[in-house]
C-alpha cells in the first residue's frame, strides 16, 4: 500500500479536505429529521435486544414461563423482552450475556 503526505494549512481554505459528507444534505437536514433518525434508531436498538433475548431462551430450549422461573423474572418480564416493548439493563442484561456464553455454569449457578 502506498503512503501518501499531505500538508493541510487551516489558513489556507483550499488544503482542508471536504471530507465524505454531502455539505449540501447536512446543511438541508432539520431537528426534525434528527428526530425522525433518533427514534428510528431507539427502535432498532430494542428490536436487537429481543432477538438477543430470544436467541438466549431458545439456546437454551426454554419456553418463557421455563426461561422466567430459571432465571427468576416474571414471564411478563421475558414477553416484553421479546416483543421489543422493553429492553434488558443492567444487572438482567449482564445475566443474558454470561448465559449466552456459558449457559451451564450461569443455570447452574441460579440453583
Amino acid at each position: 500500500m502506498k503512503t501518501v503526505r499531505v500538508t493541510i494549512d487551516p489558513a489556507v481554505p483550499a488544503t482542508l479536505s471536504g471530507g465524505r459528507i454531502d455539505p449540501a444534505r447536512v446543511d438541508g437536514t432539520t431537528e426534525a429529521d434528527l428526530a425522525r433518525q433518533a427514534a428510528a434508531d431507539a427502535a432498532a436498538a430494542l428490536q436487537d435486544a429481543a432477538k438477543f433475548a430470544r436467541r438466549v431462551r431458545k439456546r437454551l430450549g426454554l419456553s418463557q414461563a421455563e426461561f422466567s422461573e430459571r432465571i427468576d423474572v416474571p414471564v411478563e418480564t421475558i414477553r416484553n423482552w421479546e416483543q421489543g416493548k422493553r429492553s434488558p439493563t443492567g444487572a438482567a442484561k449482564a445475566l443474558l450475556k454470561v448465559l449466552d456464553k456459558a449457559p451451564e455454569a450461569a443455570l447452574t449457578a441460579l440453583h
